[in-house]
């Protein structure tokens, strides 16, 4: 089946295998005539890296990266980026990478003409109307991996390297102009990248699915994409080079990110903590706790996964999911806990305050204690 679209919410996605050859009009059409490609260091020297870089330079738009990003990116990051970026004179950004570099590229142009520091503009109340509109540059994002979904989100996840919380950048001018969604560049992810980024997009659906927030359109967007990653992933991950599966693999990851407008919940609150303090995967480190967090929700997401699980093609109801994400987690190597992520000194009053201070604690069903919090982490140490 040939995967090809182009939709637009208001971002325009070019969506289909090959389209990274459209990167330089992509540019033009978000107004971006000297662009930074904004990566992490695992892809600078890749062959899609070289590739793309070669398409921007070849249609006049000259040839820039900037690759220093860490697994978690941080404010040393953005500090450095900035730098890069006002002394080159870039007019706009291509975010080119998974969660990490797409996060760090949004920022960089948002923070591109600000006079304030970037924390004044973590997601807390109004806070974003601190920014100056006309000072945030355009950006073009194009997604490597299919998990985070941030090529279609407003805002951007950076670790406080001092504090070592992750913070929420928030505004709405942070969305993507034009994205271009080609499942080729996704081929050569490796086994254990396309099993974490895939759960990573299955955690996004489920917690936006179980908030108990309002809104019918991401509830719907949340289930159709939950049924692609649990048709999809198996097949990406026994077979790279499957396309379809590859590109419905990266529909879902979008579809995660526009459906957790409704809200996350417990799995995320907890593990952002844990890939600030440890630097653990992160689409790994939310499979580790959805186990766990499914059981603490039971009783306020049982009825609607009794409705979803039949749909998914899943005997049994809420308890037959369960028993799902089990034998799911199982099947592409996902540790038990995480001692076996690799956690160690693991300082549980640290953790317990930051999961209860992430703003993703407003979207569990189940309200979050600190002694729940530290019951639910002590549950997978």
């Amino acid at each position: 089946m040939a995967l090809t679209a182009n939709w637009s919410y208001p971002t325009a996605i070019r969506f289909g295998a090959g389209r990274i050859s459209e990167i330089a009009e992509a540019c033009l059409a978000a107004g971006i005539s000297k662009p930074l490609l904004v990566t992490d260091r695992g892809l600078a020297d890749m062959e899609i890296t070289t590739k793309t870089l070669n398409l921007v330079e070849q249609a006049g738009l000259g040839r820039a990266m900037f690759s220093d990003v860490d697994p978690n990116p941080n404010e040393k990051n953005v500090e450095e980026g900035l730098k890069v970026y006002r002394e080159g004179g870039f007019d706009g950004v291509i975010a080119f990478g998974g969660g990490s570099g797409l996060d760090l590229a949004k920022t960089l142009a948002f923070m591109a003409g600000q006079s304030r520091p970037l924390w004044d503009f973590e997601d807390i109340g109004d806070w974003w109307t601190r920014a100056d509109p006309a000072g945030i540059h355009p950006i073009v994002a194009v997604p490597t991996t299919a998990g985070t979904g941030s090529e279609v989100g407003r805002a951007s996840v950076i670790t406080n390297s001092e504090s070592h919380e992750k913070k929420i950048i928030f505004h709405p001018k942070m969305l993507p102009a034009v994205v271009i969604c080609d499942p080729e560049l996704t081929v050569g992810m490796p086994k254990f990248i396309t099993a974490g980024t895939g759960l990573d997009a299955f955690a996004h659906c489920v917690e936006a699915y179980s908030s108990p927030h309002y809104h019918p359109m991401s509830q719907g967007i949340a289930l159709e994409g939950m049924k692609l990653v649990v048709d999809n992933l198996p097949r990406a991950y026994a077979d790279g080079t499957d396309i379809e599966a590859r590109a419905n693999m990266m529909s879902a990851a979008a579809m995660g990110a526009t459906a957790f407008q409704k809200g996350l919940g417990a799995i995320h609150a907890l593990s952002h903590p844990i890939g600030a303090h440890h630097h653990t995967h992160h689409g790994t480190t939310n499979a580790v706790f959805m186990p766990t967090v499914l059981k603490f929700n039971a009783d306020a997401i049982r009825d609607r996964f009794d409705r979803a699980a039949g749909y998914l093609g899943i005997d049994g109801g809420f308890d037959g999911f369960c028993a799902f994400v089990d034998q799911f987690n199982a099947g592409f190597a996902i540790p038990k806990t995480l001692t076996d992520l690799g956690v160690k000194d693991a300082n549980l009053d640290v953790l317990v305050r930051d999961a209860l201070n992430d703003p993703s604690t407003g979207g569990n069903p189940v309200e979050m204690t600190e002694a729940n919090t530290q019951a639910l982490f002590e549950s997978v140490l």
